[in-house]
């Protein structure tokens, strides 16, 4: 798979699925610049089931003609919506950006550089891993499965048995991937070949009746009434077949291919060890940052912004009555101070989940004083999988289904509650919930008359800049950790961590670190523990430049309100910026400046 395919999946598919329940109106209403995107995303997320499914519009309905497929994963069918979007770029052209202005002008610039940057990041093939240790259908289709198909009656639950033979099918069409990669030069490095083996034999190994794709779907049936005990045994036995006869098999199949390829690999971490490496990471930094900052130019940033945060940590350290051995050392002993730790229990899990809801109900309780609107859709705080566990993040946001049929969900990994002290946790909780995914992500589903593409968030560096503006907005506008010096510590914690970032993406992409030197750099400057520290190098490994977004999304944000602040004086009012930056919906940065400065000359 390309990082196109990748990219419309995660970004074009999700854009799109919300039009369908409209799907006749907007073939039949006046061709304008808002329905001339509409369409071309309704046919483009039409050849993704998973993403129709993800965003829970149609499933189970009338008008339900996929939850029983999954998508194509084979050169043809990339090849062919690589095409069709060519085509619709062009045809972007006749409807603007002359004559346009206000938010049509908006939608056609952000539609535009939208679909420039995929053409331009899928320009080359075989440029990335596609099956790795974090992503990819090894990966991410068995959380598909289990998580987001609805199983509420005979009928889905046997289309749910149809995707497991499905899934097997796209196993088979990513090994060809993966084989041509390989005769191409692209070979991941041996520790990312170790991990993706791990992760795969740790899912395929033992019998069926105990892997999750057959028990969730045993117990999602348990708990549907109407169906004859019969009929359950039955499915659960077709899920078991599928899984034992198909799917099993399928994996075998992957990992004979990743223990023939581990041989001929290196130890190499940087994208510069591919054919046009260099280019490909120049393309990477630009689709991430949404900036035409260099390698170069992030590094030095990334390098001045650990020295400043490092100096603000350690006066709290200090203040605290920690001032003996050093940075890293003093921050490692604070993390592990039992008092400050959740029990690695069952019980201390749960514990763990209750006060993050703790923190979000109290932040929830202010946000009116500095927000306009403020989003209806609930949010749900729950545990990675413990299959996913160890090769994912500490935390992530799903997005809320459009139809209100899943809530948005914030995932905490608890496979070590101690990764995760008490005084991290309101910084975690503000980057997830309120104000930060949660509100930008569930606010920007509220836009009304712009394109699908506008409600979604498809641009990583304003999505996650926001989530670190929210992080900091806490102490500079709420003064949240007034009486708790160890939660601002916590902040800066993983502020700190968002510097590093630049400086290790950077180092090894473009400088030609070692994964060991990345590591050694991170764990010298964040007091992370080392299978934290471990994990995220090698998810920048697999995932060149995204890293970046995150610090570079946040300095802009910032920027862009000291300058709204300098401009309006007395008339800047933090909630109208909030209000503006929130309802325009996601967009890349070289744009929301020209957008903030267009409003603050509107308020002038």
């Amino acid at each position: 798979m390309t990082l196109f395919l990748k990219a419309l999946k995660y970004l074009l598919g999700l854009v799109v699925a919300a039009a369908l329940g409209a799907y006749i109106w907007f073939w039949a209403a006046p061709v304008g610049l808002n329905n001339y995107i509409n369409k071309v995303s309704i046919q483009m997320v039409l050849e993704s089931p998973e993403m129709m499914t993800s965003l829970g519009l149609i499933d189970n309905t009338i008008l339900d003609f996929h939850s029983d497929k999954l998508g194509s994963y084979t050169d043809e069918s990339n090849d062919r919506a690589l095409a069709f979007l060519r085509e619709a770029r062009e045809g972007l052209n006749n409807y603007g950006p002359e004559g346009l202005e206000g938010q049509e002008l908006l939608s056609w610039k952000i539609t535009a550089w939208f679909f420039d940057d995929i053409l331009r990041t899928s320009a080359r093939k075989h440029s990335g891993y596609p099956i790795n240790q974090i992503s990819g259908v090894m990966v991410d289709m068995p959380q598909f499965l289990t998580d987001q198909h609805l199983v509420k009656d005979a009928k889905s639950a046997s289309r749910y048995v149809s995707r497991l033979n499905e899934f097997a099918r796209v196993i088979g069409e990513m090994q060809v991937q993966v084989a041509q990669n390989r005769e191409h030069g692209n070979i991941p490095p041996d520790f990312i070949i170790e991990k993706a083996l791990s992760g795969m034999r740790a899912f395929s190994d033992g019998d069926a009746d105990s892997n999750p794709l057959v028990s969730t779907f045993q117990t999602k049936l348990a708990g549907i009434d109407g169906i004859s005990q019969a009929r359950r045994d039955s499915l659960v036995a077709e899920a078991h077949s599928a899984v034992a006869d198909k799917v099993i098999p399928a994996y075998k199949g992957m990992i004979g291919l990743f223990e023939d390829m581990a041989p001929q690999a290196n130890h190499d971490a940087g994208i510069w060890r591919l054919p046009d490496g260099d280019k490909i990471y120049i393309d990477a930094l630009q689709s991430n940052t949404t900036t035409s900052l260099t390698a170069d130019e992030i590094h030095e940033l990334g390098l001045s912004e650990v020295a400043r945060i490092e100096a603000e940590m350690d006066a709290i350290l200090v203040a605290e009555g920690y001032s003996d051995g050093s940075f890293v050392e003093r921050v490692q002993h604070v993390m592990a101070l039992p008092e400050h730790n959740f029990p690695n229990t069952d019980e201390g899990r749960v514990a763990q989940i209750a006060y993050l809801n703790e923190i979000n109900d109290q932040l929830m309780a202010r946000v009116s004083e500095f927000f306009i609107t403020i989003p209806p859709q609930p949010l749900e705080i729950l545990r990675v999988a413990e299959y996913a566990q160890d090769s994912s993040p500490g935390g992530y946001y799903m997005a809320p289904a459009l139809d209100g049929s899943v809530p948005g969900r914030f995932y905490i990994n608890q496979k070590n509650t101690e990764d995760n002290p008490r005084w991290t946790l309101p910084t975690l909780m503000y980057h997830e919930g309120a104000p930060g995914h949660h509100f930008q992500i569930s606010a920007s589903q509220l836009i009304e008359n712009v394109p699908f593409l506008r409600k979604m968030s498809p641009f990583n560096a304003y999505t996650e800049g926001w989530a670190l503006y929210s992080e900091r907005m806490v102490v500079t506008d709420m003064d949240i950790y007034a009486d708790y010096p160890l939660g601002n510590l916590g902040r800066l914690q993983a502020e700190i961590f968002r510097a590093v970032r630049l400086v290790v993406d950077t180092g090894m992409h473009a400088k030609k670190w070692s994964r060991e030197q990345a590591i050694s750099y991170m764990l010298e400057k964040t007091g992370m523990t080392e299978a934290e520290v471990t994990r995220e190098i090698e998810r920048y490994v697999v995932w060149p430049g995204q890293a970046t977004a995150y610090k570079v999304g946040q300095l802009a944000l910032l920027k862009l309100r000291a300058t709204a602040e300098a401009e309006l004086g007395e008339k800047f009012d933090v909630r109208e910026f909030h209000e503006m930056i929130l309802s325009n919906g996601a967009m890349p940065l070289e744009i929301l400046e020209e957008s903030v400065n267009d409003w603050i000359a509107q308020q002038q």
